[in-house]
């Protein structure tokens, strides 16, 4: 990663801050951590977007990262350029936020080409015989665990999604 790169992590991804109060237990006197949630604006996730829209310009059109892993889920944020493969995720449950761009999700049908990639995870060229849903900006799409799927991006476009992985059949 060349000294560019690191000074736009550095920037995007500041060093995380332990904020959460601690709560004492009224029998025991001890102290634990209480819960907290993660909050990203929709300014942080499009700033974090511009970096992926660098990486993928300068590979093959997609990138994406993880913001934060659960565990049952998993927030991540994804840039892409081009169509991305078919998908069939055996165990987890995709949940699409558009925050920029348009694209169209095929989703069911059948995956051509299937290849195992992982446990439980099946990568394809495309998905023939699946509904198409146009998806822009403000739009959220659910895709169940075991259903194929594939967002598709037409020509000069380009769309950003926070993608929800979620755990279904664990």
């Amino acid at each position: 990663m060349d000294s560019y790169s690191k000074e736009i992590l550095k920037e995007l991804l500041p060093a995380e801050k332990d904020v959460s109060p601690v709560a004492a237990n009224a029998r025991t006197g001890a102290r634990k951590q209480a819960p907290h949630s993660d909050h990203w604006s929709a300014a942080v996730l499009l700033e974090r977007a511009a970096y992926l829209r660098k990486l993928a310009k300068h590979g093959d059109g997609s990138a994406s990262e993880t913001l934060k892993e659960y565990p049952r889920h998993c927030a991540m944020l994804l840039f892409r350029s081009r169509d991305g493969e078919a998908e069939v995720h055996e165990n987890f449950a995709d949940v699409f936020y558009v925050l920029d761009g348009r694209a169209t999700l095929v989703t069911g049908g059948a995956v051509m080409g299937a290849r195992l990639t992982g446990p439980g995870e099946m990568r394809g060229s495309s998905v023939e015989g699946g509904a198409r849903q146009e998806l822009r900006a403000g739009d959220v799409a659910h895709v169940p665990a075991g259903v194929p799927h594939q967002m598709l991006v037409a020509g000069d476009k380009t769309v950003t999604c926070l993608v929800m992985k979620v755990e279904e059949n664990p």
